[in-house]
């Protein structure tokens, strides 16, 4: 839409996850570094956490793209809401393996061949979980079997565990212990300081502009950091519809006036943390669909969603630890559960509204008439009407 009237070769806002657009802040260098590490050295298991919107599938798609084929083998796993068995034939999916409808033991079995065949062949094989905050908690324990697979040296299996801060509180569950000793290789992914923010900006659009052109006022750069909380997402969709904006209006230039009101059309104060899961994914699929606020179903509407004040000069994955417990409920899936039931038991009733507000909590669930056993499931809290 704007991309010729601000002379740019292509859109550079857009909020799906693109390498070409990779920026590498101190944080994303370190868990970059992390990622090339812990599966160079066969660290076994590492784990990258971030909240949503920060760079995470971002800086895991970047070392995707770097990596030699011939020397290692990756598996991507994206939606982790797999049971330990269906993980297996995933994985002996995506090397070549025959997946028919075995036993785990014998899954497990030939996957363990396998590794040691490739281990003999100066081969690695690294397994990426996405989201992995959203695995069931059955599978992540038998992820202990995958680690196992080692010789009396290295490990032959790397798994690296992308998710986000709460996945920490499922890994202190009692059954997870083992699992959470093996982590060996950590990397936190923090929103982005100010200066750095600036830097992200000006940085897109230099990979997007057929000249050295940025339509922004200095202090339209610092006010889009701020109100964004450092998280690139936000960044993003604040930039794109700036700029939507500015072509609508004939502006060249892209003021704070501009930026505060565009802010307010998404509902992103800079008095409000907008760090649950909820509150980012809703700013996206509003971006994304044209939405405004008041088109949120009339049962649960977004102001009944319980947010949280800034917390200055603390780190961020210190600072959302408390309020996490205290803005969700949860609930494991326990066998004959279904979404509606659960929702149910929850809210009182299973309307448009209320599945909803938990399927965005809950970016995992593809189909609502289907919920894994094991899962773990977010259940915003909502003050009453």
């Amino acid at each position: 839409m704007y991309l010729n009237y601000f002379r740019l070769d292509r859109e550079p806002f857009n909020i799906t996850p693109d390498p070409d657009f990779l920026f590498l802040s101190t944080a994303h260098k370190e868990a970059l570094a992390s990622i090339i590490y812990g599966v160079e050295q066969r660290k076994g298991f590492i784990l990258i956490l971030g909240e949503i919107g920060v760079g995470k599938t971002t800086i895991v798609r970047s070392y995707l793209n770097q990596i030699d084929p011939s020397k290692l083998t990756s598996i991507y796993v994206l939606n982790p809401m797999l049971s330990f068995a269906n993980l297996l034939k995933q994985i002996s999916r995506e090397v070549g393996l025959p997946s028919n409808a075995r036993s785990s033991f014998e899954l497990l079995d030939e996957l363990h061949r396998y590794l040691v065949d490739e281990f003999k062949l100066g081969r690695n094989v690294v397994l990426i979980i996405d989201e992995a905050q959203n695995m069931p908690v059955d599978t992540l324990e038998n992820l202990r079997m995958l680690s196992n697979i080692e010789t009396s040296k290295e490990k032959l299996l790397q798994i690296v565990f992308s998710a986000q801060p709460e996945f920490e509180n499922t890994l202190n569950l009692h059954e997870l212990k083992q699992l959470k000793q093996r982590i060996s290789v950590k990397a936190v992914i923090s929103p982005l300081d100010s200066a750095s923010g600036v830097a992200y900006i000006r940085s897109r659009l230099a990979k997007a502009a057929a000249g050295d052109l940025v339509p922004f006022t200095a202090g339209a750069l610092r006010l889009i950091v701020r109100l964004a909380q450092g998280i690139p997402r936000i960044i993003n969709i604040l930039c794109d519809n700036c700029l939507i904006n500015a072509y609508g209006g004939g502006l060249k230039l892209v003021n704070t006036a501009m930026v505060r009101t565009v802010a307010r059309e998404f509902g992103i104060s800079g008095n409000l943390l907008y760090k649950s899961g909820l509150a980012a994914s809703v700013i996206v699929l509003f971006a994304i669909s044209g939405f405004s606020f008041y088109q949120f179903p009339r049962s649960i509407h977004p102001s009944h969603v319980l947010s949280f004040p800034i917390t200055k000069n603390v780190p961020a994955e210190q600072a959302i630890s408390p309020p996490l417990r205290k803005e969700y409920v949860d609930r494991v899936v326990r066998k004959g559960d279904t979404l509606a039931k659960l929702v149910t038991q929850v809210y009182g009733r299973a309307d448009k509204g209320t599945m909803l507000l938990v399927k965005r909590a809950n970016p995992g669930i593809i189909d609502e008439n289907v919920i894994v056993e094991g899962v773990r499931l977010r259940f915003p809290v909502v003050k009453e009407q």
